[in-house]
């Protein structure tokens, strides 16, 4: 028999944090988060994570384990994530998997193989230097079909990398490896204006928790890397920071960029036809 895990997701704002508790709770579950920004030290209410009072006593992993200026791979991901959900089953707990980064459900869960490419710092030092526009033209000389999120500089350069690497389509350098799990899925949702009005609230929120302070800081003590100027949230404080526009018309855009993450995280889930969708209390709905 395969060992059970559930994986939580869903789009930002979606009620993922405080469902995955609650079930934590009830399961005796320790929860991994599955979030490619909560991995980093002191990016805190820009990426909504949860407060050691919001996680109420249940132990979360891959949470804070990083500084912002270290980078991050999916690959890494992949390797520590897997080692903390095989630690949960040998103490007889239930493994949690919950967030809104697809890329890492499909390489811990779905058990996608990612080629081992070593970074090539040269090359990144180069393309870093380019818009995200640039980059992906190259992107899209080298393999039509490839696409990352917009303004993802990031993983646009990292795809980069491997289609110089590997001389192949990402398709093509990438394989599905047998699972070694029984998972559950469950998919969190709202209707979408419901779901957009929770959004528009939670900036507001993290206005007033100090984000704007929060990024000063973040820009103070690590200076304009990629990882905080490509990051929603602070990206759009920053540009208001720089004078590039006020900030009512930075926060406006920050919903607007953050609504449509959600509608990019949504598209992705909904491709897995295991996920069982709007399967959580109705409290959450509130």
């Amino acid at each position: 028999m395969k060992n059970k895990v559930i994986a939580v997701v869903g789009a930002t704002a979606s009620g993922k944090s405080a469902y995955a508790i609650e079930l934590a709770k009830k399961l005796d579950g320790e929860i991994i988060s599955a979030d490619s920004r909560l991995v980093y030290k002191g990016m805190d209410i820009g990426t909504a994570k949860p407060s050691i009072e919001e996680r109420q006593g249940i132990v979360h992993h891959m949470i804070d384990i990083v500084e912002p200026d270290f980078d991050y791979s999916a690959g890494l991901y992949a390797r520590q994530a897997k080692e903390c959900l095989n630690d949960i089953l040998s103490r007889g707990k239930t493994p949690i998997v919950a967030g809104g980064t697809g890329l890492y459900f499909r390489i811990l869960l779905e058990n996608y193989d990612l080629p081992e490419i070593e970074p090539d710092w040269e090359l990144r030092k180069k393309l870093s230097k380019l818009s995200f526009d640039e980059l992906n033209d190259i992107m899209k000389s080298l393999d039509s079909n490839a696409s990352v999120e917009l303004n993802d500089k990031k993983k646009a350069i990292r795809y980069i990398e491997i289609l110089k690497a590997t001389g192949k389509p990402l398709d093509k350098s990438r394989g599905i490896k047998e699972n070694s799990y029984d998972i559950e899925w469950i998919g969190l949702n709202f209707p979408r204006e419901q779901l957009y009005d929770r959004i528009n609230k939670r900036v507001d929120l993290m206005v007033e928790a100090g984000l704007i302070e929060e990024t000063q800081k973040l820009l103070k003590k690590y200076g304009r890397i990629m990882n905080i100027t490509e990051t929603i949230g602070y990206r759009e404080i920053i540009q208001a920071l720089d004078g590039v526009m006020t900030m009512e018309e930075a926060l406006d855009k920050l919903k607007q960029n953050t609504r449509n993450y959600a509608k990019r995280q949504l598209t992705w889930f909904r491709k897995n036809e295991k996920i069982k969708w709007n399967y959580y209390p109705e409290k959450l709905k509130k």
